[in-house]
């Protein structure tokens, strides 16, 4: 069969459910071509770590290409997609135009500050290995900052830090930043102490991770509050600046100000001409193709399905669960059988506070503290990609745990 014969399937985006949509057609009689702007995965699960000096950028990541490699039917291609013609079937690329005969779309999300875009400047998002070096700089540069000050007023302002947003990354920032405070630069400053170190965690509904049962959102902030992180909910945000945060007349003096309070989907997906929910997220149908092409899927943080009367989270395994779907739907369709309604299964939902802290939830099961803990760090090791990235983060944590210390502290500008 020549090539322009064999069914060609375009796949834009390697996060998990692109990535995964990749390797589920591994054997299938199809030409792949994946598309993402970056040449890595990113496990963006650690990717706080990373932000926080815990971990190297490497470790959490690898090359797409050395993941696929094995697989023929696959071609790479780095770039970024500027525009989708559903009609003509086409992907814009670097100024070239890529026929497709399925096209999977697993775009992900985007920073998301709510219409105040100026806020960025002054408190940026997590969600890139950019955007983890450069708050691991500022929380780094912050101290040094302190320990130049004269002021006692100004040094206080550099020892402050506010993260605004309760979910898990604001969660895992905040006890991660206060950790790295007390712990691991203890003793390497001579100008202040860094139990002085302030960390104000900001949350404008009533409890913070509100994804997970009301008695592990109280676990969770209890845990916080034993790290010496100060958790303020029911606060809204009404301004940012190189000053601090403002929550209504309260000016909150903060030199270094952390987003995690919400994502939006890429606005790539502007470009399919369909219904998107105020998210940005497309309105898919029950197999996550778009009204009126079933060619065309949308997975991961991108699309939007409710299943049981509740949305499908945008988190990994969702996606993960999406790619390998509509790959199996792919199949479905090159034997002239129709496709499957995708189906999320929920395993559980983990997020860590600290050293020896975390929630786990299962549903009926319901864990918080040391075997959570432990329970967050193996499934994080277990789902790395790669045997370096596994050994390379389990030395790096044992490491911190025996020494408290973070190796990864090297200022980048």
């Amino acid at each position: 069969m020549a090539m322009s014969e064999i069914p060609h399937v375009v796949i834009v985006g390697g996060g998990f459910g692109g990535l995964n949509a990749a390797l589920s057609l591994r054997s299938a009689p199809v030409r792949v071509t994946l598309i993402d702007r970056s040449n890595h995965h990113l496990f963006q699960p650690l990717l706080y770590q990373v932000a926080t000096a815990g971990l190297a950028a490497p470790d959490i990541a690898a090359p797409i290409r050395r993941i696929l490699r094995g697989q023929d039917n696959v071609t790479v291609l780095m770039g970024e997609v500027d525009d989708i013609d559903t009609a003509e079937k086409t992907v814009c690329f670097s100024g070239s135009e890529i026929p497709y005969d399925h096209l999977i779309v697993a775009v992900g999300a985007v920073n998301h500050w709510f219409g105040n875009d100026d806020w960025a400047a002054h408190a940026p998002g997590l969600k890139t290995i950019d955007d983890a070096l450069d708050i691991r700089r500022r929380i780094l540069v912050a101290f040094e900052s302190a320990e130049r000050a004269t002021d006692p007023e100004e040094q206080s302002q550099w020892l402050t830090f506010a993260v605004v947003g309760g979910g898990p990354t604001g969660v895992e920032l905040a006890g991660s930043i206060i950790e790295v405070a007390t712990h691991a630069l203890a003793r390497d400053f001579r100008n202040f102490d860094t139990q002085r170190t302030k960390v104000i965690l900001i949350e404008g509904g009533d409890r913070i991770l509100p994804a997970f049962p009301e008695d592990l959102s109280q676990k969770a902030r209890a845990q916080l509050a034993g790290l010496g992180v100060e958790v303020r909910t029911g606060s809204r945000v009404t301004d940012i600046t190189a000053e601090g945060v403002r929550l209504g007349e309260e000016l909150v003096a903060a030199r270094t100000v952390l987003w995690g309070a919400g994502v939006k989907a890429s606005p790539l997906l502007a470009a399919l001409d369909v219904p998107l929910d105020r998210g940005g997220r497309v309105l898919v149908e029950p197999d996550l193709s778009i009204p009126g092409h079933p060619e065309v899927t949308v997975i991961g943080d991108a699309a939007a399905l409710k299943q049981d009367d509740k949305w499908v989270p945008g988190v990994a395994p969702a996606a993960t669960q999406g790619g390998q779907h509509v790959a199996g739907n792919i199949r479905r369709g090159l034997a002239s059988k129709l496709p499957l309604p995708f189906r999320y299964t929920d395993k559980g939902s983990l997020a860590t506070i600290g050293r020896r802290a975390a929630v786990a939830d299962f549903g009926r099961l319901r864990f918080s503290g040391f075997f959570a803990w432990l329970l967050w760090m193996g499934v994080h090791v277990l789902f790395l990609i790669g045997f370096r990235n596994k050994a390379a983060v389990m030395m790096e944590w044992a490491w911190a745990y025996l020494t408290y210390q973070r190796s990864a502290r090297v200022i980048l500008r």
